[in-house]
């Protein structure tokens, strides 16, 4: 594998692109990033052809999703909500032929800031689905399913004690 290139030879798919699996992990991943990022603008844009279901109704669209996660989301003086999302026990499934994927996933939410020491704060599940586009994989889904909640005060706006 060249240093320019994140796909080895391995995860190529037809044509020289990533294979559906990797280019689904990349897309899983980079969702990670924005978030931890604080790039509301960049998850619009990652999620514009998806339906995203958390815990409110579920929101569909470029601005109706970046916006759902600004109102959510608290934002620190560095631009970021001082988290890190780490997504494991990934399990992805994609038919090449039809142009389509399903991915499972964990999800656990960290997050550490001045007087709050590392801890998870969220811990649940992703279930996403993908369709292959003329410019590449992309989003049609996202559902989470958050199952163990710790502190989420300085994490989500208004959060609500769960019992």
């Amino acid at each position: 594998m060249s240093p320019a290139s994140p796909v080895s030879p391995a995860d190529r798919g037809p044509g020289g692109g990533p294979s559906g699996e990797r280019a689904v992990e990349n897309l899983i991943a980079r969702y990670a990033e924005l978030v931890d990022d604080g790039d509301f603008a960049g998850l619009g844009a990652l999620l514009a052809d998806a339906e995203f279901a958390g815990s409110g109704d579920p929101v569909r669209g470029r601005e109706a999703i970046e916006e759902m996660f600004r109102r959510t989301l608290v934002v620190y003086d560095d631009g970021t909500p001082r988290t890190q999302h780490v997504t494991t026990n990934l399990l992805v499934e994609v038919d090449e032929a039809a142009g389509t994927a399903r991915a499972r996933s964990y999800v656990t939410v960290l997050q550490a800031l001045p007087g709050l020491p590392l801890q998870p704060v969220a811990c649940g599940r992703y279930r996403d689905r993908f369709e292959r586009r003329g410019d590449g994989w992309r989003f049609v889904e996202r559902r989470v399913h958050i199952r163990l909640v710790g502190d989420v005060s300085r994490h989500l706006r208004a959060a609500q004690p769960r019992g």
